[in-house]
């Protein structure tokens, strides 16, 4: 055994045994390090681990992902301990929207329903009508009256998504997740080259996601991470080509083991997601650090909209 392999295999059991004693539940996101995962109480994707914070009788909550998705756990467990072991694991596609502007778009169209993708801050959150990830936004779209204008922020490119399988024209926020728009049309294509026998599974936040869609065939299929979960351990076949953050790459491995899983790009890795490392997640356990939370005005208000989110799924 290696010194790395029994640093980690310490740091492992230091993190169950302080857990343990603080009454902790540890959430992990499909993009966090393997270690992180396999540490974790619960690995999954934001609805998911949404869910999780909502129901759990653990009176401390540690969220390996990025902010927003401690402040949404804050949110739905005001009773609870939200810890986040990096306060600085930020989300690029939170960025690109503040709250004062989401109240500017408001009042440029007035009477329209707000949906929000969960990957926003928290005061964004308030003023909307709707959260939705990627795996329901399209059931909450649906569930929108056809003659309501619909705002939806930020991803630019879930939105395109949404347009073209609900058939509802959307007035879209022009924002990216740095690195699914890094997954382009390109990549598709020299997929269709050079791996004619693979799975494609296709996160709907890709910059080629609209374009997957035109491809003629049964192999492409655009999921949120933990449909291609759920694909991939159904599927009869054994090669697949997986254009999302590499991270989830792991949970494939460990949840359909047998079958081959390859990044379309190896260079698709989220450096927020990756700033939580084991170490990171014993300090915040030990020295109960760093603590998120959310004002009760804001959070009452942001509850609305992913209580509605949740309920749709």
């Amino acid at each position: 055994m290696t010194t790395t392999t029994t640093t980690a295999g310490k740091l492992h059991d230091e993190v169950r045994a302080l857990a343990r004693e603080r009454d902790a539940v540890i959430l992990a996101h499909n993009y966090q390090r393997p270690e992180v995962q396999d540490v974790a109480d619960y690995v999954g994707d934001s609805l998911g681990l949404s869910q999780q914070a909502a129901a759990t009788g653990n009176s401390v909550i540690v969220f390996c992902g990025v902010h927003f998705m401690a402040e949404t756990a804050a949110i739905l467990a005001p009773d609870k301990t939200v810890l986040i072991p990096d306060p600085d694991a930020g989300c690029s596609l939170a960025a690109s929207i503040t709250a004062d502007q989401l109240r500017t778009w408001k009042r440029e169209h007035p009477g329209a329903v707000v949906v929000s993708y969960v990957n926003t801050s928290a005061e964004v959150k308030a003023e909307s009508d709707y959260c939705c990830t990627s795996g329901n936004a399209q059931a909450i779209i649906e569930a929108i009256p056809a003659d309501q204008q619909i705002l939806f922020l930020p991803d630019l490119f879930l939105g395109l998504w949404l347009e073209k399988v609900t058939g509802r024209k959307l007035t879209i926020w022009l924002g990216e997740c740095h690195v699914h728009a890094g997954i382009r049309p390109a990549d598709l294509e020299r997929w269709q080259q050079e791996a004619p026998d693979a799975e494609l599974l296709v996160h709907p936040e890709c910059g080629c996601a609209s374009q997957a869609m035109a491809f003629a065939n049964d192999r492409t299929h655009i999921l949120s991470t933990e449909k291609m979960v759920r694909f991939a351990q159904q599927s009869p076949k054994q090669r697949f080509l997986v254009a999302t953050e590499t991270g989830i790459l792991h949970r494939l491995n460990r949840e359909a083991p047998g079958k081959h899983f390859e990044a379309v790009r190896d260079d698709a890795v989220c450096k927020y997601m990756k700033m939580i490392t084991l170490s990171k997640l014993r300090d915040s356990l030990r020295d109960e650090q760093y603590r998120v939370t959310v004002d009760t005005d804001t959070a009452n208000r942001a509850r609305k909209a992913i209580e509605r989110m949740i309920a749709i799924s």
